[in-house]
This record gives structure tokens, sequence and C-alpha cells, in this order.
């Protein structure tokens, strides 16, 4: 059995896609999935009435904006290998949902817009997988458009996130001009022809470098070109090593245009190579290797509603090694209760289908009636733990109130969901009922995504008054301080959802000036006994 379970594994691709908003993420994960086999017809994110909607994008408020705001997962299979991919929000307001997505992942695709290079929210999730220490795979987008020089791309990628970047395959021309890549591996060339540009799939031309057919396809001028500049990337470019990929030192680089499916192709064959298989990941009780007998897995993510018919919560599990089987028993290391794992989904955006096994590297997804938290690990044994969850506290708060008062019941669910999915941070103010909490997010968007959520999903009409502090910060609880706190104008005391005392603030110098004026102290995470 445990050659069968290294096999399993050893055969599985998981990763995550990230970018800024509007580099493509969304759509390079369609031509990925249509490429894959895994749908029949890709739809465009900013998609008119009459065109299909992006797979990855389930919720209607993000087939409404043509944005991504929570995270997908989806699999399919694809020359004999298991692909998981997570998708996720680009939009810096989401960025808490797309940190803990990329707890998941064992590698990561950067997809940059070649017009735009490397942007900031690009930046803040480079240095996450950096943290990490995975992987990091380069897709420059949009080659078909106007944009920056091949070399300034590569250069951008170096100096701005300080990683050594080696280009797999290189464009020929661009923009108007952009005539196909040239593979530097084995010297061939993919046209990129009029018929593509247009849609039609079917018009691939491909040949070697020295072919006259290809020659003169690319014409004299752009073939000069081409050939300066691969000679420069030769002579001066960096040298591919595996070693210092896997370790995320090295990104390959791939060029395309991810909306005339141009590129990707030889894109997911060149990184089903290159990706890693699933990898040991580092517990309390040290090393656990995905290969273990042990079945361990831990909750990246939970979404209430995927399915309007069903108003159902999903868990979204990593497995981190071992076997799953259909109807296993669980220890859930939180509460070290027994849990039966009965009805565990294979995920594709919001559509499931029941499994029967799973294996580590696997995402998979299960009924959650409420006991399950991010960051909770389920195995067959208990006491094993894994990292905390990275933390993020809220910049922006609002109180929400419900405007009528017959719906207590719907919004005060809904609310508490919202809150267990960590879309939002849920304090209750100490002279306030439940009916009106003060809720702290990352970004202004998520009390938009918030509003809509309860409207669609629980039918609550809410209204949200923003309040004026900017950060919040945990205390312990010493009556004499919480009285100068409350009595101060320049904060607010709350509770969070353990019952912990915390504090608003209207911004960092009150918050150091109060600390120094009463000998507060404040902590910026809460309080743990």
């Amino acid at each position: 059995m445990s050659i069968s379970l290294e096999k399993q594994i050893r055969f599985r691709k998981t990763f995550a896609i990230i970018s800024h908003p509007d580099a493509g993420k969304t759509t390079l994960t369609e031509k990925l999935l249509l490429f894959g086999g895994a749908i029949h017809l890709a739809g465009n994110v900013k998609a008119r009435k009459t065109q299909r909607y992006a797979t990855s994008d389930w919720m209607e408020l993000e087939r409404q904006r043509g944005i991504s705001i929570t995270s997908s997962a989806m699999q399919f299979n694809y020359q004999g290998f298991v692909i998981n991919i997570l998708d996720t929000p680009g939009h810096q307001d989401f960025s808490e949902d797309t940190y803990r997505t990329l707890t998941a992942a064992d590698s990561a695709v950067m997809l940059i817009d070649a017009a735009k290079g490397v942007e900031t929210q690009t930046i803040k999730l480079f240095e996450v997988c950096r943290r990490r220490g995975i992987p990091i795979f380069t897709f420059i987008n949009k080659m078909d458009r106007e944009g920056k020089h091949p070399i300034d791309l590569m250069d951008e990628v170096e100096k701005v996130l300080g990683i050594e970047a080696y280009a797999m395959n290189w464009p020929i021309g661009g923009g108007a001009d952009f005539k196909g890549i040239y593979d530097r591996q084995t010297g061939q060339v993919e046209c990129f022809t009029d018929g593509l540009r247009k849609g039609h799939d079917d018009t691939r031309q491909t040949g070697h470098i020295d072919d006259p057919g290809i020659k003169e396809w690319i014409g004299e001028d752009l073939l000069q070109r081409l050939r300066e500049e691969i000679e420069l990337l030769d002579m001066a470019g960096n040298v591919f090593d595996q070693e210092r990929v896997d370790r995320g030192e090295v990104t390959p680089v791939f060029f395309g245009s991810a909306l005339n499916n141009f590129g990707v192709p030889n894109f997911l064959d060149s990184f089903l190579k290159l990706a890693p298989a699933p990898a040991p990941r580092q517990s309390n009780l040290g090393v656990l290797e995905p290969a273990s007998q042990q079945f361990v897995g831990f909750v990246f993510k939970i979404q209430a509603n995927m399915n309007a018919m069903h108003r159902d919560r999903i868990a979204f599990i990593r497995i981190c090694s071992g076997r799953y089987e259909r109807g296993m028993n669980v220890i859930h290391n939180r509460t070290h209760r027994k849990m039966r794992l009965a009805q565990p989904q294979q995920l594709f955006a919001q559509e499931r289908t029941i499994l029967d096994e799973a294996y580590a590297g696997d995402i998979i997804g299960v009924h959650d009636s409420g006991v399950l938290r991010i960051g909770d690990v389920l195995a067959e044994k208990d006491g094993i733990e894994f990292e905390a969850m990275p933390f993020f506290s809220p910049e922006n708060f609002a109180r929400v109130s419900i405007a009528n008062a017959l719906k207590r019941k719907q919004f005060i669910k809904g609310i508490q969901e919202l809150q267990e999915e960590g879309a939002i941070h849920v304090f209750r103010d100490l002279n306030i009922g439940v009916e009106a909490p003060v809720i702290g997010v990352v970004g202004q968007l998520q009390f938009e995504v918030l509003e809509y959520r309860l409207r669609d999903e629980y039918g609550v009409e809410v209204q949200i008054n923003n309040l004026p502090y900017e950060m919040v910060q945990w205390i312990p609880k010493d009556e004499e301080k919480i009285r100068i706190l409350k009595e101060s104008s320049m904060s607010m005391v709350v509770l969070d959802q353990d019952e912990n005392y915390a504090v608003l603030l209207l911004d960092k110098w009150k918050a150091n000036w109060l600390s120094e004026r009463y000998g507060v102290e404040f902590y910026p995470q809460p309080l743990r006994e």
C-alpha cells in the first residue's frame, strides 16, 4: 500500500495563482482548466451578458464586479497528474483569504501584466510565498498588447522582488507585432497567428527556428532581434538550477497571452515537470512526511452558502499526509473530539463531487455545522499542530445594524457564519447587544461584500455606519484600565468573539499616548491563556 500511496502523492501538483488585480489571473485559471479538459468553454471575467462567466468566480457579486473576492479550489487530471488549482482574490481588501490559501499550496504561479510589470499586490503576495519558501513560477501575460520590453520585465522581477529570473521561453516581438514564443530548450517556435488573435484555437502553427516557413513568418528584422536577445540571455542571463527553483531562489519565466490561450499549454507542460509534489510540513511533533500512513489535514478556509439551494457550509481542508477514505474517523485537535468525515467532496468552484478517497496534496471540502475554525487540524491521532495561521488585524470599523427587527435571527446567524469564514472580525460593544455589532475588516470593499451577502444569502437589509477608528489592540482584564479607556474619547472598549477585551483606537499616535499616560499595555493579537 505504501508504494501506491507514494505514487499517488508524487503525481499531485497543488499550486496557487497570485497577481495584482486585472493581470489576468482568473483568465489564466480558466485556460488551464480548458486545456486540461476540465471545462469545455472558458468564461471571460469581464463578461457581457451573452458570455459565460469565469468558473472560479462562483459568487454572483464576483460576476457583477468582474473581480475575484473569494478563493476557489479546483481539481482536474492531466497527463497522469492530479492538479489542484487555488485561485485567489487579487484585490488587496481580500488579502486575508489569499494569505491563508497560500498556506495550502506547494508552489505558486505569479502572473504579471506585460504593460504594468510588477505591481503592489504582487509584491505583497510574493513576500508571503518567499516566507514559506515555496517555488514560484512566473507567467508574463498579455504579450499581444503593447507593453514593456521583455528584458526590462525580467530586470524588474529581479530588482523589485529580489529573485533571480530564468526565461524558459522568449517572446518574438510584442503588441501588434507579436509573432509568437521561442522555446529556449528545444528551439521550437509557436506562432501567434491572426486566427489565434481572433479566438480560433485550431490555427496553431509550430516549427523549428531554422525552418524556412518559420523564418518567413517571423520576418528578417524580428528574427535578427530574437537571435541577439537569446544570445544576450545565454551569455549574461542566469543559469537554470532545479534545486534553486525548489528553494524559491530562481523563478522560471514564461511569456504568453492567457486570453488567447497562447503560451498556456507550453507553460502547463513545463510546470508539471518542474513543480514539486506535496512537500513535508513542519509540525510540533517534527517533520510530517506526505507519504506517512497517518491522515493529517488542516482547515485553511470556510465558506458558507456556496450552494444557494442548500445554504450549507463547507470547510476547505488541505491533506498534508496519508490517505483519506470516505467515512473515516478523525480527531479534531482543538476540541480533542472524534469526528466522522462522512461526505467529503472534490471541489470545482461551487460544483462538488462526493469523494471515496483523496491523498496528500488534495483539497477536499467537508460539511461543517459550525464546529470547525480556520487553522484547525484533523488527524487520525490527537496532538499534532502546525504553525498558526497568519493573523490580520482589521483597519476599518463600522457599526452594522438591521433595518428590520423581525430579521434579527437571520442577521445574527449571518454575522456569525461570515465571522467563522474569517471574512470579518466581530466585536461587541459593552453597552449594546448583538443586534448592532462592531465589524472590523482589512479593506473597505469588504463592507460592500458583507452588505451584499447578508442581503443575498440571508435576506437581511443592514445599515453600515463607519466608525473613525483605524486600529484594534487587545488588553488584559484590568477593571481600572478598562474604566479609563471606556471614558476616553480616543478609544472604544469592546469584546471579541472569545470574550477577550479589545480596544478600538483612532490611530497609532493616540494609542501610544494612552499607553504612556495610563500605563496600559496593548497587544496586537488576542491574549491566550
